[in-house]
């Protein structure tokens, strides 16, 4: 098991800081920075958190240091249909329920749906059954053919995109099942070399095929701005707008929706 020292040191490498660099931010010297990661100083949980916080790590991994520094973990994970977390699950709601006709969904760090709003049923309509059952991933949707794949008429593009933000989220903090993920739908193969093509477009949209239509659709990411429980740390919304007013038209017509769509509240989709 690694020391304290030592995940601090890999976690200021991940980040690209020096002793220095992070000593500053957090108000310290370099020759406690120092003498932390070579196990010379044994530091109190309250250092622990502010070389954390400093170094951007996530909650989960922060429970990680304390237990190497000897003390016992700061943050609870609580399931999101606890009543624990229930303003937090009501203010998600809020949001995926204000964006309807668009469809939102939210996701767990391994991409894994946590929530849906339900004008997102129009486009999970002709998915193979085997891929809706718990977890349903959006990376995996989005892929295989029994999924969205098919329908996607910039699928090279939309593969790329998912590749660089996986990459990203990899870079950002270590994951074995987003390695396992990526890994298994998104490791470069010799067909694929071709960078993402933006033509003229602002943001890169997704463009489905629907009901004889292509319908085009950027996102945009929400987070909690200050959790303090695992979940909520780990949990985003994906919003999707359209694109052009074609798509916007879409959305609006009636039969692009289920009857209740407007009505119904936002459903929490078990990952387990």
């Amino acid at each position: 098991m690694d020391t304290v020292g030592e995940l601090l040191r890999q976690w200021r490498q991940r980040r690209r800081l020096s002793q220095l660099d992070l000593a500053l931010a957090a108000d310290v010297s370099a020759r406690h920075v120092s003498l932390v990661e070579t196990g010379k100083s044994r530091p109190s949980a309250e250092m622990v958190l502010r070389l954390a916080a400093q170094l951007d790590v996530p909650l989960r991994e922060r429970n990680r240091l304390l237990l190497a520094a000897g003390f016992a973990p700061r943050y609870e994970e609580r399931p999101l249909d606890g009543d624990a977390l229930g303003a937090a699950r009501d203010a998600v709601a809020r949001v995926l329920r204000a964006h309807e006709p668009y469809p939102a969904v939210v996701i767990d760090r391994r991409w894994n749906v946590v929530m849906t709003n339900r004008s997102v049923d129009p486009f999970f309509a002709d998915v193979d059954p085997e891929l809706l059952r718990p977890p349903v991933n959006m990376v995996r949707l989005g892929l295989d053919p029994r999924g969205f794949a098919s329908r996607l008429v910039n699928l090279a593009d939309v593969r790329a995109v998912f590749r660089a933000r996986l990459s990203r989220s990899l870079a950002a903090a270590p994951d074995p099942g987003l390695t396992a993920l990526y890994e298994e739908l998104l490791a470069p193969g010799d067909e694929e070399t071709a960078d993402v093509s933006v033509e003229s477009d602002v943001v890169l949209p997704m463009v489905f095929r629907m009901g004889g239509r292509e319908l085009r659709l950027f996102s945009t990411i929400t987070t909690f701005g200050t959790p303090m429980d695992i979940t909520l740390d780990e949990v985003a919304i994906e919003s999707y707008y359209p694109a052009d007013e074609e798509t916007a038209s879409w959305f609006s017509a009636p039969a692009s929706a289920p009857a209740s769509a407007l009505a119904s509240a936002p459903r929490i989709r078990p990952n387990e």
